[in-house]
């Protein structure tokens, strides 16, 4: 049996990244034993975002209290895709080369895909030239 017990929200739409809306993302754990989390924001224009957080105490083990980081927004939707069909970020992985990846679902006219982002220093992403996985008649992938 498990045994819930409620805690306060650990984000809230506050900044311009986020306004309009904090949605789902995911948790890495980063060399270091040092947790992050990238998540989808709305921002002012109502476009979907990809933003960082990181926790306020890293020594709590609810990891309650979360900190935007300035350099939000780390992602922006690439062209051709539509600002409001972007989000949900994965939990990033580290490949053999050295890069992070993550994947963040989106469509492009009614093409449900994931795009595949990569980084070095887990701040700054590029979006590969091709969709990591695609599927036709299928609408936004989340």
């Amino acid at each position: 049996m498990v045994n819930w017990f409620r805690l306060d929200v650990a984000m809230a739409p506050t900044d311009s990244f986020d306004v309009n809306g904090c949605w789902s993302g995911s948790a890495t754990i980063l060399p270091g034993n040092k947790p992050v989390m990238l998540y989808t924001g709305i921002d002012i224009n109502n476009v979907q975002v990809q933003n960082i957080a990181v926790p306020k105490n890293s020594s709590d083990p609810l990891l309650v209290e979360w900190k935007k980081l300035d350099k939000n927004p780390l992602i922006l939707p690439p062209n051709g895709i539509n600002g409001t069909s972007f989000r949900d970020p994965t939990t990033a992985w580290l490949g053999k080369d050295g890069y992070w990846r993550i994947l963040v679902g989106s469509e492009r006219s009614n093409l449900g895909t994931a795009l595949l982002f990569r980084s070095k220093d887990f701040m700054t992403w590029t979006a590969s030239e091709n969709n990591f996985h695609s599927a036709p008649d299928t609408g936004i992938w989340e």
